[in-house]
């Protein structure tokens, strides 16, 4: 008889553990709505569990709100961070839908023109809509960030593996003279590395 009981409360705890793991591992899904500017995220644990989703809803807006400033930030970087948050509420998915107003998979951020070194084609403090992405090319106006300038917006000259030529479309020069000395301004030209890639301006 005791032998019996012994089993049966071995095997209670076998089940309790087993249930404990099942029900923590919670495999739903994670939408997220990005418009450049704003960020809007909905969790669907699948099962019945205790996580709270208004929090962690709140810390997925907020982990992709300070992606989006990262020069660094692709599609995958983000679902990958948005995953550990999930991971840590105890939603353990790979089902994570990213839409914007680009459409599915991007992630789009504004950007607005300082300066006028881009004339005609941007003026100075007009908003731009730039695509995160490091894929650039010849012609494309992008958002970087030049350790000389800062944070620029220039259009792509050269690519040269994973460094890029940057150029202002302002080719105008201006003369200007103070207390005695004549100075030169013109537009920007600079290699930055790939790396410093915001992303690529697709609608301004």
């Amino acid at each position: 008889m005791a032998k019996k009981c012994i089993l049966a409360f071995i095997l209670i705890v076998i089940l309790a553990i087993f249930l404990g793991i099942f029900l923590t591992e919670d495999t739903g899904s994670v939408d997220v709505y990005i418009d450049g500017e704003n960020v809007t995220a909905s969790t669907h644990p699948e099962l019945n569990t205790e996580i709270n989703t208004d929090e962690l809803n709140n810390e997925i807006c907020n982990y992709a709100l300070e992606s989006m400033n990262r020069p660094n930030t692709n599609i995958d970087t983000l679902k990958s961070g948005i995953h550990d948050i999930c991971l840590s509420h105890g939603l353990d998915t790979s089902n994570i839908n990213i839409d914007s107003s680009l459409g599915e998979n991007n992630v789009p951020v504004i950007f607005q023109v300082d300066g006028t070194s881009m004339l005609p084609t941007l003026q100075d403090g007009q908003n731009v809509l730039v695509n995160k992405t490091q894929n650039v090319h010849i012609g494309d106006i992008v958002v970087a960030n030049s350790s000389e300038y800062g944070n620029i917006i220039k259009r792509v000259d050269q690519v040269n593996d994973n460094q890029i030529h940057l150029v202002s479309d302002n080719k105008n020069v201006e003369y200007s003279q103070i207390n005695g000395v004549l100075y030169e301004t013109k537009g920007i030209s600079t290699w930055v590395d790939s790396s410093d890639i915001y992303g690529v301006v697709i609608k301004y």
